[in-house]
């Protein structure tokens, strides 16, 4: 009953470990949306992450004998911090049960805090059912990270804070779900008392048991997870979840992988933090609920519910946020295989600039170019590709398709045209820097001789002062000295890669 999890919300013993999260304004994203963004910083937990207020209130409730002889969990990672610092608290002994896909800063932190690590399955599923059969051989207490009436009171705490912080009515909550203990828990105490605020769920598309189960009536289980959002990554979710979800859930939004990323940055612009994928859901489901419904001037309020991710990760996270927020486009373009041609492309996206080009000699009639080209949004894509249409091109738009995502923009390439040296035209290889600003490619075409052909061209934009771009030049061995006052003249850094390995062994 809603009443009995308002108490329990209410009693629950949180503040030992937990601290009361901000609700913070985030200005930029404000004004981008039109509305009023409201941040709960449950990132800024001791454990990053909101985890720890429902693992403690589980393990400070049990019987003391039960405590002493030890909890088992079975997380991807931040319940696994929760019960881990929990334990510590208490005193108590800790296993936890990760998949092996968990990211090794959470890890490391579970294991720092004292508790056992055992990594077992790709899910939170194969995790949890190899958890039930070490509960059963050690005779240890289960911890589960949502399924449970005092966990999800202790998630409910959110709830609580933000109806307390807020100074004016709430349009909307958004709130990221996995197993549902979070939005169950908020559900419980927000719907309680203002049952006119709208509680909404945001999932990965590649990870909507939720949605789903709302859809079909009845809890369903996916054959498989997307493991981006590892938080979230749960092939079914709780019973108790899936009945209060059914109850106080208004609706479920979906957001994709690079609305996700685009979400990371968008909150690193307001609070520079770095979210975690599953921590920036509510976010990007946020932005993408006020483009698909048109509200405006409403207060919105988003649960930011993790910060733990690699570092590494973060490489791909700041590629995929441009297109996520569609301020890049990602073409293909056909072009004469004839020198003079690529500078006339160029000119053909104006002022624009460009984050990446793609080019490498395939043929003698035609070439092919992948580029990247920063935009503001859709429509001035489609609008740049009109444009291309009407100066005689042909664009194909990438934008949208994962495998040019993921693997062709890293693979365009091949080796120089065969019997290049034959008639005295040598393919040299020199890797640049170019100053990071408008005009730099076209200063750098306008100077080159027009009868020099490029045949390979890769550049991307990495966010520095300089571009690095490596351009392959057809050259013939008489006109070595024109090409090096060319160089000189130029002034731009340089290097000879002519006789690099790599070169020989891929590209030339």
């Amino acid at each position: 009953m809603a009443t009995d999890y308002l108490e329990r919300i209410l009693k629950a013993r949180v503040y030992d470990v937990a601290v009361e999260t901000p609700l913070e304004y985030a200005p930029n994203l404000s004004a981008r949306m039109g509305n009023r963004l409201m941040l709960k910083r449950e990132d800024m937990q001791q454990v990053f992450s909101f985890k720890l207020r429902g693992a403690y209130n589980k393990m400070v409730n049990l019987p003391a004998a039960q405590l002493k002889k030890g909890v088992i969990a079975a997380s991807a990672g931040n319940h696994a911090q929760g019960v881990a610092l929990a334990a510590q608290t208490l005193g108590c002994r800790a296993v936890i049960v990760m998949p092996v896909t968990t990211p090794r800063i959470k890890i490391d932190a579970v294991a720092a805090r004292g508790a056992e690590v055992v990594l077992h399955g790709d899910s939170y599923t194969d995790a949890y059912e190899h958890a039930m059969t070490l509960v059963r051989k050690r005779g240890l207490t289960f911890v589960h990270p949502y399924d449970d009436p005092d966990v999800i009171a202790g998630q409910g705490t959110i709830g609580m804070e933000l109806l307390r912080q807020s100074t004016r009515p709430i349009h909307a909550v958004f709130v990221p779900v996995g197993g549902g203990g979070l939005i169950a828990g908020i559900g419980a105490y927000i719907k309680r008392l203002h049952p006119e605020i709208l509680l909404i769920g945001v999932e990965p598309v590649d990870a909507d048991a939720m949605a789903r189960s709302l859809e079909a009536g009845r809890r369903v289980t996916l054959p498989q997870v997307g493991l981006f959002a590892d938080g979230v990554a749960v092939k079914q979710v709780g019973v108790e979840t899936f009945k209060l979800a059914r109850k106080y859930v208004d609706e479920i939004v979906l957001v994709d992988t690079d609305e996700i990323c685009a979400a990371i940055k968008d909150v690193f612009e307001d609070t520079r933090s770095v979210l975690e994928p599953a921590g920036a859901l509510a976010v990007a489901g946020a932005k993408l609920y006020v483009e698909q419904t048109g509200v405006r001037d409403q207060k919105l309020v988003a649960i930011t519910s993790g910060a733990n991710t690699n570092f590494n990760r973060l490489r791909f996270i700041a590629e995929r946020a441009e297109v996520g927020e569609h301020r890049e486009a990602l073409l293909a373009v056909t072009i004469p295989e004839r020198p003079g041609s690529f500078k006339a492309l160029c000119a053909a996206l104006g002022e624009r600039s460009v984050t990446e080009f793609n080019y490498r000699y395939a043929d003698e009639k035609n070439a092919e170019v992948f580029i990247g080209v920063e935009v503001r949004d859709r429509e001035e894509t489609r609008k740049l590709i009109a444009q291309l249409k009407r100066q005689g091109y042909d664009p194909i738009d990438l934008s949208d398709n994962e495998l040019a995502k993921l693997h062709v923009r890293h693979l365009v390439g091949g080796h120089a045209p065969r019997g290049a040296n034959g008639d005295g035209v040598t393919e040299l290889l020199y890797r640049f820097e170019f100053p990071e600003r408008p005009g730099a490619l076209m200063r750098f075409l306008s100077n080159m001789r027009a009868d020099w052909n490029i045949s390979l061209f890769h550049y991307r934009n990495h966010g520095a002062d300089y571009g690095r771009v490596l351009v392959g030049m057809q050259v013939p061995v008489k006109e070595r000295r024109a090409f090096k006052a060319f160089l000189d003249t130029l002034g731009y850094p340089y290097v000879d890669e002519s006789d690099n390995p790599a070169y020989k062994l891929f590209l030339a």
